[in-house]
């Protein structure tokens, strides 16, 4: 069976992030109980949890394509006992609300804001792997990487993580001790501990009462050599205790100005990761839950033209959706196209807007098809593909609607979806069309220079 777990593993890897393969399957040990009965033992608790909801019933597909119908499997950590009975599933892995908003237990000055809790985050390619790598640092007890550099711009949610940690810490401990601080706070403490014969305090709250450090804007440090080396220190002595640290920045390390080697080569002794700006689809899924929790009842097409045009950050976001939901409150209006659009030029700075003659004449010229081919009831492939790739940039590219697209080629609200969905499929798993698309959309950007 072991020789089965291996051909499972190579299918798994061509279907997920290299990162994700990596930190989550790669790990796994397999223990074989019986000739029909196995056991994945998992490194630790977080493993077992994140396995058991995003993982297994994958791991349980390959098994079933391979050949092991009828094979089953089970998931287990090292740190229970083999007799111990391990659910199979987590039947509920939402994040309660924590009420710990003035806990003696959070050592800043500053208070973890309560909506900011791995639940509330919304995941997609931008992000994945900083937040796996968060709720790793945060509920792996034995996770061998203790430090974490998040970095992005601003507005992406790297605050976001940071006091997910914190919050999730506390959840899973209310003994452990969090510090949430930003930079700036930091210089500022010290300085006045230094003025008023407290340093031995100062020194004391972080390096000896503190579990887990959240520091924020790092790149605030940009100059202070005082500063620097009293962190220093305090990073060294949180590590030899194997406490956890995660610090935060616009800046990667080696970009931040006049910052010492030492500092620098304690940041990037952990894990450093990137948050992007969301994607077209993490768009989508991010406005969707704003909005819901704002209480806002969206169509698709309103999703569909806010995730177009809102492309900054996710303040921007969250900006116009209040903007959206004020004025049909007040306005007792509806929230259609006309409101949505209103709200959206007040947020994004005016562009020339790309037409369906723009992509239609791309792609034909691209395919060397005629326009009219595009609308005529071929099925032919070398119609067909050429159509579902018009109407696939026409989605995200343009600001008309589904009906709008359809009408052009003389299709229905379904199949425009269909033809969409067919071509976002085949990006994913083919190189060549990927390339195509990306080319495409190009071209088309080339339009608003």
């Amino acid at each position: 069976m072991g020789t089965i777990w291996e051909e499972a593993k190579k299918q798994i890897r061509g279907e997920i992030p290299n990162t994700s393969f990596s930190m989550w399957i790669s790990p796994l040990n397999f223990l074989e109980k019986s000739a029909r009965t196995g056991v994945l033992e998992c490194p630790n608790k977080f493993s077992f949890k994140w396995i058991s909801e995003n993982y297994l019933a994958m791991i349980r597909e390959k098994l079933c394509t391979i050949g092991e119908k009828d094979y089953t499997l089970s998931l287990e950590t090292k740190a229970l006992k083999r007799g111990t009975p391990v659910p199979r599933t987590v039947r509920d892995s939402r994040q309660l609300p924590l009420p710990h908003a003035n806990s003696p237990n959070l050592l800043g000055r500053k208070w973890l804001n309560d909506d900011f809790t791995f639940d509330r985050f919304v995941v997609g390619h931008c992000n994945e792997f900083a937040y796996s790598a968060s709720r790793a640092v945060a509920l792996g007890d034995h996770w061998p990487y203790n430090h974490l550099y998040i970095f992005s711009s601003t507005g992406l949610g790297k605050s976001h993580l940071s006091q997910a940690i914190g919050h999730s810490v506390l959840e899973e401990n209310r003994n452990r001790k969090v510090c949430y601080i930003t930079a700036e706070d930091f210089v500022n403490e010290m300085i006045f501990a230094l003025r008023n014969n407290r340093i031995d305090q100062f020194k004391n709250k972080y390096r000896r009462s503190c579990d887990v450090l959240l520091l924020e804007e790092i790149h605030f440090l940009s100059g202070k050599e005082k500063t620097q080396l009293e962190l220093g220190y305090t990073l060294d002595a949180l590590s030899n205790d194997h406490k956890k640290i995660i610090f935060t920045s616009s800046l990667l390390p080696k970009d931040i100005p006049n910052l010492s080697r030492e500092l620098s080569s304690r940041l990037t002794s952990g894990i450093i990761t990137t948050l992007e700006k969301p994607d077209f689809k993490t768009r989508l899924k991010i406005i969707a839950k704003k909005a819901q929790e704002q209480g806002l009842t969206l169509s698709e097409e309103i999703i569909h033209l806010l995730s177009r045009h809102l492309t900054r950050d996710i303040r921007q976001m969250e900006s116009a959706l209040r903007c959206v939901k004020a004025k049909s409150d007040l306005l007792h209006a509806t929230i259609d196209r006309d409101l949505v659009q209103e709200v959206v030029r007040c947020h994004v700075s005016a562009e020339r807007a790309i037409s369906m003659e723009n992509v239609e004449k791309i792609v034909c010229t691209y395919f060397k098809v005629d326009p009219l081919l595009l609308r005529s009831k071929s099925r032919k492939k070398i119609h067909a593909f050429p159509r579902n790739v018009y109407v696939y940039l026409c989605r995200h590219h343009t600001e008309h609607t589904v009906e709008d697209i359809g009408r052009s080629i003389n299709r229905k609200h379904s199949t425009v979806l269909y033809a969409s969905e067919v071509i976002e499929h085949k990006i994913q798993i083919d190189g060549k069309i990927k390339n195509q698309v990306n080319f495409l959309e190009k071209k088309l950007k080339e339009i608003l220079q």
